[in-house]
């Protein structure tokens, strides 16, 4: 009779990444971003703005996610932002959280980290959604990873304000990878 050793099994489980760990291997590296960004979302304006960025995506250690660093190159001077991304196995779910160097992409009233947004992809294109405030109001964001390739990806950002009946993109990046 065999035996199983519980503290193998776990290690053995724990240290290797499901497949959907992987979702985001394409990001990792450095990328140049035209960056189309709406001046007031939810207002019904139709007026864009349009900056250059640069981003470096890099894995977590042990498969938990990655993160990248977003640095406008003449956009808001000073501005950093930053994705962390964790997924979790158990739920073939990636949250994702938005942090930069305003507000450190912590809730004021709460001291804590924000709601991220959680999704996964599926046939190519990644989809996550959460919680949000704008403007004072309660909101649902949207991310949307589409057009993957070795060298190129798009993501956009929408909101709601009427709990995703409508939605509203209103930041679109188009990515291109920077060969070093």
């Amino acid at each position: 009779m065999t035996t199983l050793n519980t503290e193998t099994a776990l290690a053995s489980n724990i240290t290797s990444p499901s497949k959907g760990a992987q979702d985001f291997d394409f990001f990792m590296g450095h990328w140049s971003i035209e960056n189309k960004k709406l001046l007031q979302p939810l207002s019904g304006s139709d007026q864009w703005e349009s900056f250059m960025a640069i981003q470096h995506a890099q894995k977590l250690p042990a498969g938990i996610g990655n993160y990248d660093e977003f640095t406008p190159l003449d956009w808001r001077p000073g501005f950093i932002g930053m994705s962390l991304r964790i997924y979790n196995p158990e739920t073939a779910m990636w949250s994702i959280y938005w942090l930069n160097n305003k507000n450190g992409g912590i809730e004021a009233s709460t001291g804590m980290l924000a709601a991220p947004v959680v999704g996964q992809f599926q046939n190519g294109i990644g989809s996550f959604l959460g919680p949000d405030q704008f403007d004072g109001k309660a909101i649902l964001v949207r991310y949307t990873w589409s057009d993957i390739s070795p060298n190129s990806a798009r993501w956009q950002q929408a909101f709601s304000s009427d709990e995703g009946l409508s939605w509203e993109t209103n930041w679109i990046m188009q990515m291109s990878r920077v060969q070093r």
